[in-house]
C-alpha cells in the first residue's frame, strides 16, 4: 500500500485592507523577516511536506524578491480573486504530484505563529481519516447572535468552535469539493466547501497563539508569540 505524502497550500493573493498599510499584510516585516517568510518558513521546519504551493496574485511585485520564493520545496501557483480560487489553483498546480488519497494542509499566509507541535498533532490526529479535518479553538467568550445593532440570542458556546488553519484533507477529496462550491459565498474556508457537498470534517484542538494577523495590533501579538515560543 503507498504511504501518503502530505503537501500544504498557502493562499498569499489578499491585499489586506484592514491593515491600511502600503502593501499585503503578508508582505509586513515581522521580526527581521517578513509575515510569510515567518510562516513559510513554520512550514518548511516541521519536515513533512513534500511541497509548499503558494498562491500569489500577478500583480505582486513582493514575492519574487524573497529568498524562500526560490526555495526548492515551495511551488508558486497563480492566485485567483477569493481564497478558494488560490486554493483550488494551488491544487492543480499541484496535479502532477499528488494522488487522490493524498493530504493537502492549507494555512493561512498570515498565520506565521503555527508551530510543528500543532502541526504534527493535526496530521497524527487525522492521517486515518476518510476526509480530514481542521485545527480549532474552543470559545470562552459568550457570543451574541446580532442583527442590526440588536443582540437577538446568546448562542451556546460548548457547541461553537473558532476555526484556524492548517486545514487538512485529502487531495481528491478537497479538490472535488472546491469544483463543485466554485463561486459559492458561502465557501470561506475549507471546511465550508466539504460542508456544503454533504462531508464534514473533524475538529482538532489547537495552540491558542496561532493567531491570524489582521489588523496592525496583531503584528504586535504576533512579535510577541514568536519571541515566547522562541525562547
Amino acid at each position: 500500500m503507498r504511504k501518503a505524502h502530505y503537501f500544504a497550500v498557502v493562499p498569499a493573493a489578499g491585499v489586506g485592507k484592514r491593515m491600511q498599510a502600503d502593501r499585503p499584510k503578508q508582505y509586513l516585516p515581522l521580526n527581521q523577516h517578513t509575515v510569510i517568510e515567518q510562516t513559510l518558513t513554520r512550514l518548511l521546519q516541521a519536515h513533512v511536506f513534500t511541497t509548499i504551493a503558494v498562491a500569489i496574485s500577478e500583480e505582486d511585485p513582493y514575492w519574487y524578491n524573497l529568498n524562500l520564493a526560490a526555495h526548492p520545496k515551495i511551488l508558486t501557483a497563480a492566485g485567483g480573486k477569493e481564497r478558494a480560487d488560490s486554493v483550488l489553483s494551488a491544487l492543480n498546480s499541484l496535479e502532477n504530484q499528488a494522488h487522490a488519497d493524498d493530504w493537502v494542509l492549507v494555512h493561512d499566509a498570515a498565520r506565521p505563529c503555527i508551530t510543528t507541535s500543532d502541526i504534527h498533532k493535526l496530521i497524527e490526529t487525522l492521517k486515518e481519516e476518510a476526509t480530514g479535518g481542521i485545527l480549532a479553538l474552543p470559545s470562552h467568550d459568550t457570543l451574541k447572535q446580532v442583527a442590526g445593532e440588536s443582540i437577538q440570542h446568546t448562542l451556546d458556546r460548548r457547541t461553537v468552535w473558532r476555526a484556524l488553519t492548517p486545514q487538512m484533507f485529502r487531495f481528491g477529496v478537497l479538490k472535488q469539493a472546491l469544483t463543485q462550491t466554485a463561486g459559492n459565498a458561502q465557501v470561506t474556508d475549507e471546511a465550508s466547501a466539504l460542508e456544503l457537498t454533504g462531508l464534514s470534517a473533524k475538529i482538532v484542538s489547537g495552540r491558542a497563539d496561532n493567531l491570524k494577523i489582521t489588523q496592525a495590533e496583531d503584528l504586535l501579538l504576533a512579535q510577541f508569540y514568536l519571541t515566547q515560543q522562541s525562547e
